[in-house]
């Protein structure tokens, strides 16, 4: 059984398989909650599990809190450029009919995220043209996540099978936000 694919534009590609009519995917870098195959498939309406390529390095970036989601009312994970770091996440290969509800995820249409085009390191390949989300307005400092928020990045990370130091490295740093959150709640309650 063969597959072939074909390169378009905007990071799309376009897939033919045997037993299936053409269908044109795009390649999807997650690093925040969207690793989690589980919560991508509750706003995008279908399993995301058999899309899911697997683990990806994306250099010259690194992760913090700089977006208030008003859907989550805490921090949720940006990315910022930084030429001595890196971005663990999960690629995945989805279909272009996901791509508006993707984008509405993202809060693409209200200015929360923007799309933007990375070169990534998956199973040993870059891949080129791929797509993934930076927050349009970052916050001057980070912002902690809520326990549910950092449970979800949490169970993607190690579902999709990101390394274990980079999954201890996100459990601690977002605790540490945690921790000081709630030591500047206690301290101005007082």
């Amino acid at each position: 059984m063969s597959v072939s694919s074909s390169s378009l534009q905007d990071g799309q590609t376009q897939f033919t398989h045997p037993s299936q009519a053409q269908e044109t995917n795009f390649y999807y870098f997650a690093y925040g909650s969207c690793m989690c195959p589980v919560d991508l498939k509750r706003s995008l309406g279908e399993n995301t599990h058999r899309f899911v390529i697997g683990p990806a390095t994306l250099k010259g970036y690194r992760l913090g809190f700089y977006y208030k989601s008003l859907l989550r009312k805490c921090g949720s994970l940006d990315m910022v450029p930084d030429s001595g770091a890196t971005v663990e996440g999960v690629l995945y290969r989805l279909p272009w009919r996901l791509s508006k509800a993707l984008d509405d995820r993202e809060e693409v249409h209200r200015g929360g995220y923007r799309r933007e085009m990375i070169n990534i390191h998956c199973n040993g390949r870059l891949y080129s043209q791929v797509r993934t989300y930076v927050v349009v307005d970052k916050l001057a400092r980070e912002l902690a996540p809520n326990d549910w928020y950092c449970q979800v990045v949490l169970r993607g990370a190690i579902t999709c099978g990101l390394p274990e130091q980079y999954c201890w490295q996100l459990f601690n740093h977002m605790h540490k936000l945690q921790q000081g959150h709630w030591h500047s709640q206690r301290l101005q309650s007082a």
